[in-house]
């Protein structure tokens, strides 16, 4: 090989080199790039995925205020609907007192009145008429005595808190009876009397206004109730076999049946308690409240998750 052919060669060898060692280099910095991008790209994915959890998480919040807004609305309305039952009843009530006070009590008291008047001045009377008149003023009295009873009861039942919640709801069954034309079967067990007051009056105020709806609205004939202990919780169902009534209207509705619907609901839920109605047009109603054991009258709302409402029985 010739001098000019070596120095070529190794000319040759030595840019290979060269471009060998620049190429290594190129390529460590590629690699040193692509690391770097692919760094990049997981902590983009990483902001994305975080950024997508944060939209997801506004929209959850978005539509549970909605929800809440409009929770809080139907709560209100039936706040207001409640406050103005509340006041149409207390007049109701007044008026019916007021009434029966004049025509009743007041007569009464003024024939007993009368009566005493014309015996202090008759008598020389036959010993036979005297006792019968004084027989007769002896009943308008009784029946005077029997009404302001009856409205203490309407009031509050003194039997409730003397006795108990069995004998009160026996004593009340048997005047609606008498009253009504009703044929009640009442089941019951010893203990029930465990429940603290505010329990045992949130059940009697409700089977009262139950039976109340029944007679003006249901057109029934029977009416059962039943308490029951299931799992630690009393239970009371009250079945009618009257005509029913459409469950999906009750939140719109303004009719003084559906807002002691709402009455009975919010008594129950007061003391810890469940309440809900089976029903239909034409078909029968069951009302059912439960209310755990030894409940010292806990606040405790148990309602469904589409809103604050009236609870149907499966």
């Amino acid at each position: 090989m010739s001098v000019t052919s070596r120095m070529k060669t190794k000319e040759t060898r030595h840019a290979t080199r060269v471009a060998t060692s620049g190429l290594k280099s190129i390529i460590g910095t590629l690699t040193k790039r692509t690391r770097q991008l692919a760094t990049s790209n997981e902590k983009l994915k990483r902001e994305i995925a975080q950024r997508k959890s944060v939209e997801k998480s506004l929209r959850t919040s978005e539509q549970t205020t909605v929800q809440l807004l409009q929770k809080s609305r139907r709560m209100q309305e039936e706040l207001r609907l409640l406050s103005r039952r509340l006041l149409s009843v207390q007049e109701e009530e007044r008026k019916r007192i007021s009434r029966e006070l004049h025509d009743v009590v007041a007569q009464a008291l003024t024939g007993i009145n009368v009566r005493l008047t014309m015996l202090k001045t008759q008598s020389t009377a036959s010993a036979k008429d005297f006792h019968k008149k004084i027989a007769t003023t002896q009943h308008l009295l009784l029946k005077s005595v029997e009404i302001v009873h009856r409205f203490a009861r309407d009031l509050r039942p003194t039997v409730l808190d003397d006795l108990g919640l069995i004998p009160a709801l026996q004593s009340y069954l048997k005047i609606v009876r008498e009253d009504s034309g009703l044929e009640i079967a009442l089941t019951t067990f010893s203990g029930v009397e465990k429940l603290d007051g505010g329990a045992k009056t949130a059940l009697y105020r409700v089977l009262q206004e139950a039976l109340s709806n029944v007679a003006q609205h249901a057109n029934a004939s029977r009416v059962t109730v039943r308490l029951t202990d299931h799992r630690g919780k009393v239970g009371m169902d009250i079945h009618d076999n009257g005509r029913g009534f459409q469950m999906n209207k009750i939140e719109a509705a303004e009719t003084g049946k559906h807002l002691g619907l709402l009455g009975m609901r919010e008594r129950v839920e007061m003391v810890g308690g469940t309440f809900c109605v089976k029903s239909a047009p034409g078909k029968q109603t069951t009302i059912r409240v439960e209310i755990p054991h030894h409940q010292i009258g806990m606040r405790k709302r148990r309602l469904k998750k589409a809103g604050d409402k009236t609870l149907e029985c499966p």
